[in-house]
């Protein structure tokens, strides 16, 4: 494709803020926060009306380089088409060098609908909060949220016997990370009780490596079941997995 002509489209576009598509041989520089440079290779630059600027590699979901709310403009420089995303605060810079195009596309785009997500960990945590019994009997929810410097636990209970529990609850396979912030949530707590924590992981699967660090802990594992519905979520049952990994 032209460049001219790839540079008279995509001018357009930016004027009626439509998504572009531009697909190529190009490098790119970056200078802002940190500087970068992107040696040249065939990408596509995907550009949204919102501002958002992302350059994509044939491989991996997430952009190689990208900015969000930048303003665009193009220009040609030595045989190149060059394109331009900026911000003033903070100053940052990516600019798009493309020595050839093989497309160059723009669509009227009008979608004003968001998201809606059913089986967030807040609906389950909710879930959990009006019947604590789904994990053990005599498990009595305390507290919702509870803040600590490190973030937020989801769910303070107490048990049967007395003991403070923290839990935790993950809509998606448990990791290390997981493991480890409840560690330090649970740490917090008897510091600040000075008496016995529980630390309770929810989530439908665990990592190998978080499994033999929460055993290391001491933190005990339930498998998390539930199914999602619109526009709701259920919890099917709790089995808890203390020995095998999942």
């Amino acid at each position: 494709m032209d460049l001219t002509i790839a540079k008279q489209v995509l001018d357009n576009a930016f004027r009626q803020k439509q998504l572009c598509m531009v697909i190529g041989n190009c490098k790119a520089e970056y200078w802002g926060r940190a500087a970068s440079k992107l040696s040249e290779g065939d990408r596509m630059l995907l550009i949204k009306g919102d501002g958002s600027f992302a350059i994509h590699q044939n491989k991996l979901l997430r952009p190689v380089n990208y900015m969000m709310s930048a303003s665009m403009k193009t220009s040609q420089e030595n045989g190149q088409l060059v394109v331009l995303a900026e911000k003033l605060k903070p100053k940052e810079s990516l600019k798009v060098f493309f020595s050839s195009i093989d497309f160059c596309q723009c669509f009227e785009m009008h979608d004003i609908h968001d998201v809606r997500l059913f089986g967030s960990e807040k609906q389950l945590q909710e879930l959990l909060g009006d019947d604590l019994s789904f994990i053990e009997p005599g498990l009595t929810p305390l507290k919702r949220e509870a803040h600590f410097e490190q973030g937020f636990a989801d769910i303070i209970a107490e048990d049967s016997k007395g003991r403070i529990c923290l839990i935790e609850v993950k809509r998606r396979k448990a990791s290390l990370d997981a493991v480890s912030q409840l560690h330090r949530y649970q740490q917090k707590m008897k510091n600040l009780k000075n008496k016995e924590v529980r630390a309770l992981l929810l989530a439908p699967e665990i990592t190998e490596n978080a499994k033999l660090l929460a055993d290391n802990y001491g933190i005990e594992f339930f498998k998390l079941d539930f199914e999602i519905s619109n526009p709701s979520a259920k919890i099917k049952g709790i089995e808890k997995k203390q020995t095998t990994l999942v």
